[in-house]
């Protein structure tokens, strides 16, 4: 069965879209249950300036929402160069309650030893199955994607450079160390030009699905890249861990064409 990737507008407002989107993948009814806590992994390297990019206020709390079975709720970053998981995190504070935390991966002590390009490295514990994964990101024009990019948060250590120059194997190992990403939320509101935000456009879309690699194409193909030359979507369908071809993909809602259409700005 071809992977099913939902296109959604945004201007009836983000929970509603949200909650068609899910409709339009099959929902999450598997994922959404009393037995699940979930990770919800929120894609921000920086918080501060004009050129900070990550998730909505309201798409995170929307994916909350979504999750309303769920007995707890994660909102997970580690430490970087840039400051401390938990400072970053404040972005999303006034989503916080007794069921939805703030997580550092970074302080977790509770680990599971790992191996990331060939490095032992301890992952939190919170990362593994039977845990819901979600990874949601802002949309940017960037080779290595927004989804799969977005797991190189869940490496613990604060200096992270030592990595860039083995990034997929380093984003792959993890996404197979985890047992995969359940849930991709794109944030396609605002679609940044690249990693350094130097210049954005209003789209107001979200691109959902449940195969991360698959939602990770459609994003690309829309800021203007072509999967079958990105290496990090090649590895990824090579290892079985996705769909990268847009021709067996089945996008939902918005015509990915038309989708198209809101990019040309950028």
């Amino acid at each position: 069965m071809s992977p099913r990737v939902a296109i959604v507008e945004t201007e009836s407002g983000i929970e509603k879209s949200l909650s068609m989107a899910l409709d339009l993948i099959q929902n999450i009814d598997d994922l959404n249950t009393v037995d699940r806590p979930v990770v919800v992994k929120v894609g921000v390297f920086n918080h501060k300036g004009p050129r900070a990019t990550y998730p909505t206020v309201d798409v995170v709390g929307a994916i909350v929402s979504s999750f309303d079975k769920a007995p707890k709720i994660y909102l997970a970053e580690s430490d970087n160069y840039k400051g401390k998981g938990l400072e970053r995190l404040q972005i999303w504070k006034e989503l916080f309650t007794g069921r939805v935390v703030p997580y550092n991966l970074s302080d977790d002590k509770d680990t599971k030893d790992v191996m990331i390009a060939d490095e032992k490295m301890g992952f939190s514990h919170i990362l593994f199955k039977p845990n819901t994964f979600v990874s949601t990101h802002a949309l940017r024009r960037y080779k290595k994607g927004t989804i799969l990019k977005n797991l190189f948060g869940l490496v613990p250590d604060k200096k992270k450079a030592r990595f860039h120059k083995k990034l997929d194997p380093v984003l792959l190992d993890t996404y197979e160390a985890i047992g995969g990403i359940d849930l991709s939320v794109i944030d396609a509101t605002r679609t940044f030009s690249g990693p350094a935000a130097k210049k954005s456009v209003e789209t107001n879309l979200l691109i959902v699905g449940r195969d991360a690699v698959a939602v990770e194409a459609v994003g690309a193909f829309l800021v203007g890249l072509d999967p079958e030359k990105m290496s990090i979507i090649q590895e990824a369908v090579k290892r079985g861990l996705g769909e990268g071809d847009l021709r067996k993909i089945e996008v939902r809602g918005t015509s990915i064409d038309d989708a198209k259409e809101r990019f040309t700005q950028l």
